[in-house]
């Protein structure tokens, strides 16, 4: 079994698209609105004009819908302000600690399990601890003598005894002493967060080596 760092290394290609606006023709504007009084003014009968306060009255709505649409647009641009400050404050959790909320594998029998384990301190020496869900101990791996970062690890589902485990759900935690002599302890599923990627209106951070929705995410300390 062995363990190897991971690497930042990702590349996103943007296209750009023209596109032509299309108006809508299923509602009535201000414009249309005002389109239509002029045309009943010019179209009155002269000698039964059309009443002053029937007049004031659709003028003044009128400036009710123009002063509904300036509302509408007001409020979209807020939101679309209020959308991209909030994506954009993400990046201040650039080197902060993001934690899943858990720290299971799935493990199918016949076939090998990796999985990533932060170790926020050097590791003079220590070992991953692989439990059931009763928190009986499975498996073991050496960690070794590495720097602080992450680590992936590979399991063969084979446990202590060289036996074949059953598939099923796992949880992942390690027990390690730092450079200090400092006994030290992590799990899976807590990663300092590298970099944050916007994609489709969709935030992602990067724990380890791989991209994680921000709604996966439970906690950022």
């Amino acid at each position: 079994m062995s363990i190897t760092s991971t690497g930042l290394n990702a590349a996103t290609n943007t296209d750009y698209t023209a596109s032509t606006a299309v108006k809508d023709k299923t509602s009535l504007g201000k414009d249309d609105f005002l389109k239509l009084l002029l045309v009943e003014l010019q179209y009155q009968d002269p000698t039964a004009p059309m009443d002053t306060d029937k007049i004031l009255s659709q003028t003044s709505q009128l400036a009710a819908l123009e002063s509904s649409t300036n509302t509408n647009t007001a409020l979209e641009n807020l939101t679309a302000s209020l959308g991209s400050s909030q994506q954009f404050s993400t990046i201040s959790a650039i080197g902060k600690t993001a934690d899943i909320g858990s720290n299971a594998i799935t493990y199918d029998e016949g076939t090998n399990s990796e999985f990533e384990v932060y170790f926020p301190n050097s590791v003079q020496e220590g070992t991953v601890n692989i439990t059931d869900l009763q928190d009986n101990k499975i498996a073991t791996i050496n960690v070794g003598t590495n720097p602080s970062g992450v680590y992936k690890f590979e399991w063969d589902g084979k446990d202590s005894s060289g036996g074949k485990s059953k598939s099923g759900i796992y949880k992942v935690t390690a027990n390690y002493t730092d450079q200090s002599g400092t006994t030290q302890t992590t799990r899976l599923g807590a990663y300092p967060i590298e970099s944050v990627k916007f994609d489709s209106g969709t935030t992602y951070l990067k724990l380890g080596s791989s991209y994680v929705p921000l709604a996966q995410v439970k906690e950022v300390y």
